[in-house]
């Protein structure tokens, strides 16, 4: 009878602490957003990254199982309607790799897309897109069994049509030619903090900025890197000052020359004053945190957020968020 008392008291306490989260996601869910949410409906649990697509009037969503699905907005929108997702993508040969970050590349027409194998770790690829017909343009593999462990994670593209990918867990940029070839490797000691456990989550958002450099965040250390492309890939670190660091910070995003957006939990608004040798970070938004936010994307002057975890059965529910750093 003991025994059995003391294997009901484990029991309720089991019960009682599971039910604080699931309580607490609850109360999250039926709270009333501070700022407009996006929402649509899918057949995904998680969604990676997503960007607008303005000439289009949708949002572009990549899937964790693979793919590229759209998200339509309707010139009769109505806010608080629930959108739809349309899958535009699903390559049969890619089956079982993952769509993470991508970028859309409006002067070629086409989204370039990181590739990664979550589980096998088989291999990392950049793929490109068609935004017309969705036919596949090229398809580059970038590492294999052989290789050293990689994870390509997010996707950019310069003013001539090349590809810059970063492997996250490698720790280094792999560059594609405009046409698929494979250039080069990006590697640094920057990019390997002295700390072991900083470098479990390596290099990872990254954008192309018109003055013709990338910017790109290592997402342990915090560590914000300025490489200048013309010049032989010179990489320098950005020297961020203000409110804390950008340390677990994924996907970036430009909202101006002068501003970059880090997305994360909470995401971060970031300023320089002086063509990113400095920055300041600026501003705070921290959306429903229990989706977990990975992108950043920018519709009519204001930020979204992607959040990759979907809820609801046997549909589920995906929320871009609308980004408000003034709170």
């Amino acid at each position: 009878m003991a025994s059995f008392f003391c294997s009901m008291k484990f029991l309720l306490l089991l019960l009682l602490v599971s039910a604080i989260p699931i309580a607490f996601i609850i109360h999250l869910e039926t709270a009333k957003p501070t700022t407009h949410v996006y929402e649509y409906h899918s057949n995904g649990w998680l969604r990676e990254c997503g960007k607008w697509d303005d000439l289009n009037s949708r949002f572009l969503v990549s899937f964790f199982e693979g793919g590229i699905g759209q998200v339509s907005l309707p010139s009769d929108y109505s806010p608080g309607t629930v959108l739809e997702e349309v899958p535009l993508v699903k390559d049969v040969d890619l089956a079982g790799n993952a769509s993470l970050g991508f970028t859309i590349d409006r002067p070629r027409n086409r989204l370039v897309l990181a590739v990664s194998d979550v589980i096998g770790n088989r291999y990392s690829a950049v793929a490109a897109y068609d935004l017309t017909n969705w036919n596949r343009l090229f398809l580059t593999q970038l590492s294999g069994p052989g290789d050293d462990k990689s994870f390509a994670d997010d996707a950019v593209v310069d003013a001539e049509g090349n590809s810059y990918i970063t492997d996250i867990k490698g720790s280094k940029i792999w560059k594609v030619g405009a046409n698929g070839e494979f250039l080069y490797v990006i590697r640094s000691p920057l990019f390997t903090p002295k700390e072991w456990y900083k470098s479990i989550v390596g290099v990872n958002g990254i954008v192309y900025h018109p003055n013709g450099y990338l910017l790109v965040l290592h997402t342990f250390s915090g560590d914000l890197f300025k490489i200048r492309i013309e010049k032989g890939d010179e990489i320098k670190v950005v020297n961020v000052v203000g409110g804390g660091s950008l340390r677990f910070g994924d996907g970036i995003e430009l909202l101006s020359s002068t501003k970059l957006v880090v997305a994360g939990n909470p995401t971060k608004l970031v300023e320089s004053s002086d063509d990113w040798k400095t920055a300041t970070i600026v501003g705070k938004f921290q959306g429903p945190m229990h989706r977990l936010t990975t992108a950043a994307t920018v519709k009519d002057g204001k930020v979204y957020l992607n959040h990759i975890i979907g809820l609801g059965y046997p549909r589920k529910k995906h929320a871009i968020v609308e980004a408000d750093f003034t709170s």
